[in-house]
């Protein structure tokens, strides 16, 4: 797959672009602590940095699927170098101040939204059908090496000036225009149907959505589940406190659970060539309830280490198995539209997690909340085992079909 110059391209340059982004969006608030700034202000910073995952995700979607997607993200890549850019000549001129700062995370944060959308949607058209699951398993091995990558080089970079982080948002911006504009291959079909209003657009993206039980109902469980890793994740950080270690210790537990999530999205592909996408994704499950108990019970850093890694890995799995089918069983007029509701059911399951937590760590405690989180797994299990037996998922097109389906 790598022969192929085109894919080659877009994930390059979406690998730099991403980076950036990552990097930007942990030195948001940062920035607004060391200077000087209230917990307030850089709370309000950090959620205009987040708030286009609540508002800009729909109507995103049906700008990906109305436009050419190469333009749009070379749109989004110009967007998010003003926006960088600007940010980064008030900081060399000493006049950066809390407006502008909060213009300018949401844009590069709307930015980000339908540059990736676009890049999700055009992969069906740069590779074969059946590279398919490899090219979305490198997506999201590449998704996950940013964020391994995004937190180490933002606070190093911010420890040395406050303008070095986002210098590499703009470089990672304009290397990704560049390969946007080295690719020649098209991005989408021309579409042959009339163009309506966005609301009826969006209004038919929905209804498609609603009507795929099994892709609404894997959206829910991963939604679910992301809470669920959200819940553990704080119970971890109360572990490792109360047992008297020190704050390192959580961040090389982060380590390894980045480390599996990206071992997990490497292999996806090899795994979806041998077993069903409803066995990998019972599975993944499974596999975390397994793991989940003995986080109860443990407060050695190799342990936790060693299950948030196993955890991990099997996310970045059914990241990739979940994808792969919203993907192949998405018209391609619609895969904007699909793609953006998808990433709204999850982001929002995101923005409940703490909040889940710390109701249910201060109410319960910390080992209750751990089993109460394996009972919960293993209901999600169930659900998708017996989801999976009633609708079986639709295949995907063959090579043959999808070349009928351009005639």
């Amino acid at each position: 797959m790598w022969k192929n110059k085109d894919f080659g391209l877009l994930w390059s340059g979406a690998a730099f672009s991403i980076l950036g982004m990552r990097v930007s969006s942990i030195a948001w608030p940062l920035l607004v602590v060391f200077d000087g700034g209230s917990p307030e202000r850089a709370g309000l910073v950090g959620f205009a940095a987040l708030l286009p995952q609540l508002v800009i995700q729909l109507p995103a979607g049906v700008v990906v699927d109305r436009l050419d997607r190469k333009k749009v993200m070379i749109a989004c890549d110009v967007i998010g170098i003003v926006a960088i850019g600007s940010v980064l000549a008030a900081l060399f001129m000493g006049g950066l101040s809390l407006p502008h700062l909060l213009i300018a995370a949401f844009l590069e944060g709307s930015a980000a939204i339908g540059y990736q959308l676009s890049e999700r949607a055009a992969v069906r058209a740069v590779v074969h059908p059946q590279q398919l699951p490899t090219a979305l398993s490198q997506n999201e091995a590449r998704s996950k090496g940013a964020g391994l990558l995004g937190q180490p080089i933002s606070t190093g970079l911010l420890s040395l000036a406050s303008w070095m982080p986002f210098i590499v948002t703009v470089l990672g911006h304009l290397f990704s225009l560049l390969t946007l504009l080295a690719i020649r291959t098209p991005f989408q079909k021309e579409r042959r149907t009339a163009r309506r209003s966005v609301p009826k657009e969006l209004a038919e993206g929905l209804r498609w959505m609603h009507g795929q039980k099994l892709l609404r109902s894997a959206l829910v469980l991963i939604s679910c589940t992301n809470i669920i890793t959200q819940v553990l994740s704080l119970s971890m950080v109360l572990i490792i406190r109360e047992s008297g270690r020190s704050v390192a210790t959580i961040g090389i537990i982060g380590v390894a659970s980045g480390i599996g999530g990206l071992l997990g999205a490497l292999c996806a592909s090899w795994f979806m060539s041998r077993l069903s996408l409803s066995t990998l994704f019972v599975g993944t499950l499974l596999l975390r309830f397994l793991m989940i108990p003995t986080i109860a019970f443990t407060s050695s850093p190799l342990i936790l280490g060693a299950l948030f890694a196993a955890m991990s890995w099997a996310g970045g799995l059914m990241n990739v198995v979940g994808g792969v089918y919203q993907v192949q069983i998405t018209p391609e007029e619609m895969q904007g539209r699909a793609g953006s509701v998808s990433s709204l059911v999850t982001s929002g399951a995101n923005s409940l997690g703490p909040l889940t937590a710390g109701l249910l760590l201060g109410t319960l405690g910390t080992t209750p909340t751990v089993l109460t989180s394996a009972v919960v797994m293993a209901a999600l299990a169930l659900t998708a085992a017996i989801t999976a037996h009633r609708h079986h998922p639709t295949p995907a097109p063959t090579e043959k079909e999808l070349s009928m389906s351009e005639l």
